[in-house]
């Protein structure tokens, strides 16, 4: 993270600039100036600490109407170094992120930033993958071309979407994802169970969203219940059985997608994976796993290639004293931004469902539903 004295040294510097320019104009035309504070609205006359805090309360389209108000404000409120300190500050508390809002550069908390970084428009990346300035964005007038897009979608109907759900956050969480789902009728209504299971591993159980679209969920565990529940006591590691993995290795690197589930997984319009974003896990080899995990069910020998993926960043519940891994950082974990596929990644809480209703939304409209 940036440290608030450095951004405040790069916001003088502008400052100082800005009136070394202005007084070299001045005495070029033979002006006398015999000052060289700002001159006019209080705001002007603040220093530099005192008008950084303030832009730090400030949304970002208030910050954007603030340097349309003079050249000084234009000047102080384009310097990267502010707005990489927004995106520092800012990315870990966003609660989704998906493959046309994931930052475009590598962001450290280094306080220099070198050549090719300032000529980094941080301003306009931070405008770009802010949620609250997607938002505003998904309700303004369609693009012709995206216009053209919904059209050719709606000459394909989707009347019952398929999504298979996966992922170690379906059976790592003190309380099950997947159990809360069924047990939450005014949020996502239970519209049928489906009689057949997938040898014993998952089943199909169709939701209707908004009462009106309905949709269903092919759960895939890793194991049988017995399995699952000794390995989440006992804090072990298991091989999934719906992937292939090298013979006489220890590795838990899937190579294929187990046989048995191709058509399953060709049959789906989308996938869901539960990740497990609980701090507690840390920084470690299973990531890779997950990673690999992904990109062998998006495999497009399975033809699956385009399909959109739905990361839900899930943790058991909300407290003071528990904390989750930021969406932003599990994408980068999962390395989803060399995916060709759409997706998303979206905070999730088991037990009480927080964000689950946004992420079916964006997997809804991404499958040709809608909505």
């Amino acid at each position: 993270m940036l440290s608030r004295s450095i951004v405040v040294q790069s916001l003088r510097s502008i400052r100082d600039r800005f009136f070394d320019t202005r007084r070299q104009r001045n005495e070029q035309n033979d002006v006398q100036e015999t000052s060289d504070d700002v001159t006019g609205p209080s705001l002007d006359n603040l220093s530099v600490d005192m008008q950084f805090l303030i832009m730090t309360f400030l949304s970002p389209q208030d910050l954007c109407r603030l340097g349309g108000t003079s050249t000084y404000w234009r000047s102080m409120v384009r310097d990267p170094v502010l707005w990489k300190y927004f995106l520092l500050r800012d990315m870990p508390l966003w609660q989704s992120v998906d493959h046309l809002s994931v930052p475009d550069v590598k962001l450290t908390g280094s306080a220099v930033l070198d050549d090719s970084q300032m000529q980094f428009d941080y301003m306009a990346e931070y405008l770009r993958i802010c949620p609250a300035c997607r938002n505003q964005w998904r309700h303004q007038p369609r693009a012709p071309f995206e216009s053209v897009t919904s059209f050719f979608q709606s000459l394909v109907p989707v009347a019952e979407p398929q999504f298979a759900m996966f992922g170690p956050g379906l059976e790592q969480l003190e309380i099950s994802l997947m159990t809360t789902i069924m047990n939450s009728p005014h949020i996502l209504p239970i519209a049928g169970i489906p009689q057949r299971q997938i040898d014993g591993i998952g089943s199909g159980i169709s939701f209707k969203y908004k009462d009106q679209h309905r949709f269903n969920i092919a759960t895939l565990y890793s194991t049988n219940r017995t399995e699952r529940e000794r390995a989440r006591l006992e804090h072990l590691s298991l091989r999934s059985k719906l992937f292939v993995y090298q013979e006489d290795s220890e590795s838990n690197m899937p190579l294929s997608l187990n046989p048995m589930f191709n058509q399953v997984c060709q049959a789906m319009n989308g996938f869901i994976f539960v990740a497990n974003a609980e701090t507690e896990r840390g920084v470690d080899r299973g990531w890779e796993e997950e990673s690999a995990q992904i990109r062998v069910m998006l495999d497009p020998v399975v033809g699956t290639v385009s399909h959109p993926i739905l990361v839900l960043s899930c943790v058991t519940r909300e407290t003071a004293d528990r904390h989750r891994i930021p969406c932003v950082t599990v994408a980068h974990q999962l390395q989803l931004s060399s995916l060709p596929n759409p997706w998303m990644v979206q905070d999730t809480t088991a037990e009480t469902l927080t964000g689950l209703l946004d992420g079916i939304d964006w997997l809804l409209r991404h499958s040709g539903v809608k909505l």
